[in-house]
């Protein structure tokens, strides 16, 4: 009798202790500084600002303020760093697709030229993280790596070409942006090409007449891009688990 009461007891305390280390033990989630997202200029709209010699293209006038609206492969991933819930700084590397749209008036047609580009950006928020409400300002560097050049006469056919790593752009396309956030995570942004996007440089054979003649077609111009988009920002989880202990009590 005695053997199983002392059994019994024993079973008891092996129930019991398991249990008072487990009330113990709190897990806490706690913020990230450093986590990942990705960043979705989904629709972007681009205008350009002409500060070349126009309106004359090769004697016909022309315009090149026309909006240009794009949504497709404009992503990207960001590395977030926050050093508080008020401040934190991002880079990443993320593909977009800017361009801008040429009218020739005389000739009624309408040329689109674009970029796919590789972009590093670096930048400051600076508001409530935690609710993804807040403003954030930076600039960065596009590499464009195919170029599209789409003909359009009116009442006519349709001309297009592309090259990979094409010299008829920069190699390199500084810029700078301001934007804002809001929950859950939608932003818009203004983003600006301070530099030709155009190689005035470049330089190409065609023939004329059975003529082979080198001209230089982006001589006159002077293309600075101005881009206004609206994205969304996915988050990956930045949060941890803490587990936290705190000691035990002595059993008697």
């Amino acid at each position: 009798m005695r053997f199983r009461r002392i059994f019994l007891l024993a079973l008891a305390q092996a129930a019991i202790i398991p249990a008072s280390f487990a009330q113990n033990e709190e897990i806490v989630f706690a913020p990230k500084k450093l986590y990942f997202s990705n960043s979705f200029d989904g629709a972007i709209i681009t205008t350009a600002i002409d500060k070349g010699i126009f309106p004359l293209n090769n004697g016909m006038a022309t315009t090149v303020g026309t909006p240009r609206f794009t949504y497709i492969l404009n992503t990207g991933f960001d590395l977030n760093y926050d050093f508080s819930q008020n401040i934190g700084v991002f880079t990443g590397l993320g593909i977009k697709n800017i361009g801008f749209i040429e009218k020739i008036t005389v000739a009624d047609s309408t040329i689109k030229r674009r970029v796919y580009a590789i972009g590093l950006p670096l930048g400051i928020k600076l508001g409530n993280m935690k609710k993804k409400n807040y403003a954030f300002i930076g600039g960065g560097v596009d590499f464009p790596f195919n170029y599209r050049e789409k003909r359009y006469v009116s009442r006519g056919d349709k001309e297009k070409f592309n090259e990979w790593f094409s010299d008829r752009t920069p190699s390199y396309m500084p810029y700078g942006f301001v934007g804002v956030s809001f929950k859950p995570g939608i932003y818009i942004k203004l983003q600006y090409y301070p530099n030709n996007f155009m190689n005035p440089a470049f330089t190409e054979t065609v023939t004329v007449n059975g003529v082979a003649t080198t001209i230089a077609p982006y001589s006159r111009h002077d293309i600075e891009l101005l881009m206004f988009s609206i994205g969304l920002d996915i988050r990956y989880s930045n949060k941890m688990k803490i587990k936290k202990k705190e000691a035990s009590e002595t059993m008697m």
